[in-house]
């Protein structure tokens, strides 16, 4: 017999249950269901027009989901605002860069907690963050636009964290970035995780995205073709051919 304290843990933190969505032209998610479990990393690769983007939209309250379900914490998110999905713990950051250019650092971190209204836990937030992320100090007075791509990045990342989300997606993290930064990225994106985050992240480079995540999910024409975890996935005899642009045979789930 299962005990309470069990059944508590084995409760995916986010889950989509048959999600359909899309939009005026039709649909472009054509029922999706996998689980995301608290902790670790969640990968999410696919190729171009599988939906990725569409899906990030519909967890995120910006798409609505025309049939089925998405739970946060056993609880639909179907009805809840976009701002009401974030203060629920669900943070996200985008593919293209999205800070205040003429923005100093340290203020477009600290806009990060523009949901909050306590200033000394403003302050304590920006203080632990800024451990993580040292470039908050070194570089937190000068315009966010003189960075580069990839310590923009880093500092998406820190002023994502300034709501002490419980999932950070990431979307596209890898995008337009060299070798040795995209390897600065990962690192960073893998001590999220090891700090007690759990982390969605879709991503263009299949392979270091997979190899870095705990579970992968391959996402194709608007279904969930594989799922497993990262290293399954990335040596799944099929994954070669969804990525030539030919079809996945069977679901592999």
């Amino acid at each position: 017999m299962t005990s309470p304290e069990r059944s508590v843990q084995t409760q995916p933190l986010l889950e989509l249950r048959g999600v359909v969505a899309g939009y005026g032209g039709g649909d472009i998610l054509k029922g999706v269901n996998f689980r995301v479990e608290g902790g670790g990393i969640t990968c999410i690769v696919g190729p171009n027009g599988a939906g990725k983007s569409t899906l990030l939209k519909a967890i995120s309250g910006l798409v609505k989901p025309r049939e089925g379900d998405i739970l946060f914490e056993g609880r639909s998110l179907l009805n809840s605002t976009p701002r009401q999905i974030l203060q629920a713990g669900i943070v996200q950051v985008p593919q293209n860069h999205s800070l205040f250019k003429k923005m100093t650092v340290r203020e477009n971190v600290e806009f990060g907690a523009f949901l909050l209204k306590d200033r000394d836990l403003i302050r304590r937030r920006f203080d632990e963050i800024a451990e993580q992320f040292p470039i908050v100090i070194e570089r937190g007075k000068e315009k966010a636009g003189s960075l580069s791509g990839g310590q923009q990045r880093l500092v998406e990342f820190a002023r994502c964290l300034m709501l002490d989300p419980r999932i950070v997606i990431l979307d596209e993290p890898s995008m337009g970035l060299d070798p040795v930064t995209l390897k600065r990225v990962f690192l960073t994106v893998h001590q999220m995780s090891a700090s007690g985050r759990t982390v969605l992240l879709v991503e263009q480079n299949a392979k270091a995205g997979l190899r870095l995540a705990d579970h992968g999910i391959v996402l194709e024409n608007g279904l969930v073709r594989l799922t497993g975890t990262g290293r399954q996935v990335l040596e799944h005899p099929e994954i070669g051919a969804l990525y030539l642009g030919g079809a996945v045979v069977g679901s592999g789930q």
